[in-house]
């Protein structure tokens, strides 16, 4: 039997593994302690921390779903619920927001019916980028209210330069028909993947990792900075296989197959790939009916509260509810970057302001992200703006920031 190794034991890695186990002999190499990944969870004063974001389960697809209930008992060990999300401007209202103007102020109301109305008689033209699409679809007045406030602070840039071949599926498409009877019929969206959704009873999407885990060879703890390959075959100390599967970080493709020669091209497309990471804060909440809360209101760092002590009961510690909430915080160094790239010079100018700056790996101290993982802490290589000293370097800063979305 061919031989398969699968390096990272997330859920990828853990799903392609029971798929090829039966026709090959397969082993997965995680870095961490215990499999998860993305959707791995923490224990943290007995609420449930989601580090990445809260997790759910559901799939359009009958082949997805048949595939993964054949690892659990849907009645006894998960739970479903209707996805009940709000956008906060100043006070909850409900989402998808096109379908709840009625809980809007007057004016606001009848100036994105006007919007709707001008869309009507004009007709769909076709999208270039994102933000034509936004505007397209929903008018001006809820674009600027929640969608580019809303996607700036995740995209961190111009939605006209956010292309639209990521967008089928994520976004509900209604007509100016649609949300308007949807309006008067005061009706919930139904379309979307997650407007319900199941949810593990205990331990969230730990639960599903920890069970996926189950009747794999997997090899813990161990980083794989290096595979080579002989012929026709690859090697990972000093253990060979037929077949590679990678899930890892994409960036460190180049230096963990560094004995193998990739184009010139594949190399420069790794490197030019732009990113930034989210930053998750576990908290105590009040009593909310609520799933998510998105903020689009630039006054809050934050773009979106989940409430995943209302996911389920065993979240919370006693007397509490929990929530995970998300922040798209910007890594000093790639802002840096990314100002060279759009203007060199005035980058050199700002040198040796840059090379003095006080602090230069200052750690968030544990007890200022409250509930937040300790762990979570580790090895963190960043400076982020909220451990900088206020004053004018960094309000120059936020500016810079400003302009490069």
């Amino acid at each position: 039997m061919k031989k398969v190794a699968i390096i990272g034991g997330g859920v990828s890695g853990l799903s392609i593994a029971h798929c090829l186990k039966d026709r090959y002999e397969v082993r997965v190499y995680e870095a961490e302690s215990r499999p998860g990944g993305l959707i791995k969870c923490n224990r943290v004063d007995g609420n449930l921390y989601h580090i990445v974001g809260g997790h759910v389960f559901n799939s359009k697809r009958k082949d997805v779903l048949d595939w993964f209930w054949n690892f659990f008992d849907r009645e006894k060990e998960f739970v479903k619920t209707n996805r009940n999300a709000c956008v906060f401007l100043e006070k909850p209202v409900g989402y998808p927001i096109e379908n709840h103007i009625y809980e809007m102020t007057d004016d606001l109301q009848k100036m994105i019916v006007d919007d709707l109305l001008q869309i009507a008689k004009n007709g769909l033209k076709e999208p270039a980028n994102f933000e034509d699409f936004l505007k397209c679809r929903f008018g001006d007045t809820l674009y600027e209210l929640y969608f580019k406030p809303y996607n700036e602070k995740i995209w961190k840039r111009r939605l006209s330069d956010v292309s639209l071949d990521w967008l089928e599926g994520k976004l509900p498409m209604p007509t100016v028909e649609e949300m308007i009877l949807n309006n008067f019929r005061k009706e919930k969206e139904t379309g979307m993947v997650h407007s319900s959704f199941y949810y593990a009873r205990i331990n969230g999407s730990q639960f599903i990792a920890d069970r996926l885990a189950q009747n794999l060879d997997i090899v813990y703890d161990k980083v794989i900075e290096r595979i080579s390959r002989e012929k026709t075959r690859w090697t990972i100390d000093g253990e060979t296989f037929d077949k590679i599967v990678y899930t890892g970080n994409i960036k460190n493709v180049p230096a963990v197959f560094a004995d193998i020669p990739l184009s010139k091209n594949v190399n420069r497309e790794i490197a030019n790939l732009e990113y930034h990471g989210t930053t998750s804060v576990l908290c105590t909440i009040d009593k909310n009916p609520y799933s998510w809360i998105y903020m689009p209101d630039n006054r809050y760092q934050s773009h979106r509260m989940i409430c995943t002590g209302n996911f389920a009961d065993s979240n919370n510690a006693e007397s509490m509810t929990s929530a995970t909430v998300e922040l798209q915080i910007t890594p000093i160094w790639t802002l840096f970057w990314k100002i060279s790239k759009r203007y060199p010079m005035l980058l050199n100018i700002w040198h040796i302001n840059i090379r003095n700056l006080p602090i230069p790996f200052k750690h968030p101290k544990p007890e200022q992200l409250s509930g937040t993982s300790k762990n979570n802490l580790k090895n963190r290589r960043y400076i982020y703006w909220e451990d900088l000293p206020s004053g004018n370097t960094i309000i120059w800063m936020r500016l810079w920031e400003r302009l490069l979305i």
